[in-house]
């Protein structure tokens, strides 16, 4: 039977963090009722039903694609509410605030649409002694648009304060130590925020597809691509195409990731 629904209560992760959106004085300066609650952790928030009637299955070959229309603030009680699509091949995702306002929306796919790209589509590249702050003449600097990689290992002990953190109750990530997809899309923030010099910011959106679940001690590199760069309703936007290679072996997924680099609040 379909799980359909799911209530959790916004936590914001990131109020001591360098991007101020998050800080309840910044954020309400800048329109905001108060600090906002991760966009990457809202997403973490929608991949629950789906990995919920999946299970590991999804982790190896799914895909789910989320935008943010609202807000989520800290202590809210969401509800995540999906509703099946091509015979329950894939589910049409909302998630309400306590309001009924609807602040991000999505589609999960029980298959991921696209193959897994090769290992090399995207090169590793050094970080930059220093970052350049953020702007289109900055990320064009970038060689062939390529941005310097991360490198991180997956250790069940940090996982589970990450599960705590985005309130994560599904046994399958603990029971069988697994990555949860919103951690990659955690260092899709960090992959943009090591390589580019930024204030106040809003990640917007993201696509991912999953290649193949991580297990416990394996070694993610981050590789990453300035894919578009615009300007829309005021806004600096930029694009990045990511994928996450696992022990150099294999891609075990692949991201489309949205950023509001320069929110029009604080341009000059």
């Amino acid at each position: 039977m379909l799980q359909d629904r799911y209530e959790v209560v916004a936590f914001n992760t990131a109020t001591q963090s360098a991007n101020k959106i998050h800080d309840d004085e910044v954020a309400k300066n800048l329109g905001f009722k108060g600090g906002l609650v991760p966009g990457v952790d809202v997403l973490a928030y929608l991949t629950h039903l789906p990995a919920a009637n999946w299970g590991r299955a999804w982790l190896d070959d799914g895909a789910i694609s989320g935008r943010f229309e609202s807000p989520v603030y800290d202590g809210d009680k969401i509800e995540v509410i999906a509703e099946p699509l091509d015979d329950g091949a894939a589910l049409d995702l909302t998630l309400f605030d306590s309001t009924g306002i609807g602040c991000a929306i999505g589609v999960a796919l029980q298959n991921a649409p696209d193959p897994a790209p090769a290992l090399d589509s995207i090169p590793v590249r050094s970080l930059a002694d220093a970052r350049p702050v953020a702007s289109p003449k900055a990320f064009a600097s970038f060689a062939d648009g390529v941005l310097g990689t991360l490198e991180y290992g997956f250790h069940g002990e940090a996982a589970a304060t990450y599960l705590g953190e985005v309130r994560e109750t599904l046994r399958l990530y603990r029971d069988e130590r697994l990555a949860h997809p919103g951690w990659l899309l955690r260092m899709a923030n960090w992959a943009l925020t090591h390589n580019v010099e930024l204030g106040p910011w809003i990640h917007v959106g993201s696509a991912l597809q999953l290649h193949g679940a991580i297990e416990e001690g394996q070694r993610i590199s981050v590789r990453s691509r300035v894919a578009d760069v615009y300007d829309r309703k005021g806004h600096g936007f930029v694009e990045l195409d990511i994928i996450y290679v696992v022990d150099d072996e294999r891609v075990a997924a692949s991201c489309r990731h949205t950023s509001i680099y320069e929110p029009r609040g604080v341009r000059g």
